[in-house]
């Protein structure tokens, strides 16, 4: 699955049985049921264990995925509990690849990370400690399903011209670069130009013409707020 910013979706895993390691006031660590140690990384020796927040007190828990069943603020030590993703709204605020994959200390290496926000929570340009990381294609089994993606009838990198006549590249519904180097927004209907890597086809263009026959660039990010619960980053 392909994903891009301003994809809204629902993620979920499995719970599986694991057990406590560590308890602290923060957070409690349990030993992690899916990833390896990475034996050729000698700069970050991972233990195996991954730590989770213990309560919506704790200033971890509104970014994090994973919760654990019985409640992290009850566990102990040595107990045996559930862990995993119930299912949960995010949005994508980037992904962000790796060639060659990414050294983290743990086997799968990501070639890919989605940085994720939860529904209702906005994209802080000033903040740069927000949301969490995923890997959608490592050994968790993650579940994700597409709610809502802004834009879905353009590909990243479209040339476009809009009703006003001016030119526009597409690479987001975040980051339209205007060709004349002025500021605003598309004016609806919009016709494809060109789509990068395939050879422009007339029913290209007329799906183009027929999505942006109504509605406006407006309407498209009032959609998106209506699925996330949130403000984009930019209008």
């Amino acid at each position: 699955m392909e994903f891009r910013a301003g994809d809204v979706l629902t993620i979920s895993c499995p719970f599986v049985e694991t057990t406590v390691m560590r308890v602290s006031e923060w957070h409690v660590a349990v030993r992690w049921p899916w990833w390896q140690v990475d034996p050729d990384v000698r700069w970050a020796r991972w233990d195996g264990n991954a730590a989770l927040a213990r309560d919506p007190e704790t200033f971890d828990w509104a970014n994090e995925l994973f919760r654990t069943d019985p409640s992290a603020g009850v566990l102990v030590a040595g107990a045996r509990c559930r862990v995993g993703i119930p299912p949960t709204v995010v949005h994508v605020m980037d992904v962000v690849s790796f060639d060659p994959p990414l050294e983290t200390g743990m086997l799968p290496r990501p070639r890919r990370l989605l940085n994720l926000l939860h529904k209702g929570v906005s994209v802080d340009l000033d903040s740069d400690d927000q949301g969490c990381s995923i890997d959608p294609d490592g050994d968790i089994p993650l579940s994700i399903e597409l709610l809502f993606r802004p834009y879905a009838f353009l590909d990243l990198g479209d040339d476009l011209v809009d009703a006003a006549g001016r030119a526009w590249r597409f690479d987001g519904p975040w980051i339209w670069h205007p060709y004349d180097g002025l500021s605003g927004v598309p004016a609806w209907p919009l016709t494809l130009l060109n789509r990068v890597g395939l050879e422009l086809l007339p029913e290209h263009r007329a799906e183009i013409a027929a999505a942006t026959a109504t509605g406006s660039h407006s309407n498209e990010i009032d959609q998106w707020s209506i699925y996330a619960e949130a403000a984009p980053p930019v209008h």
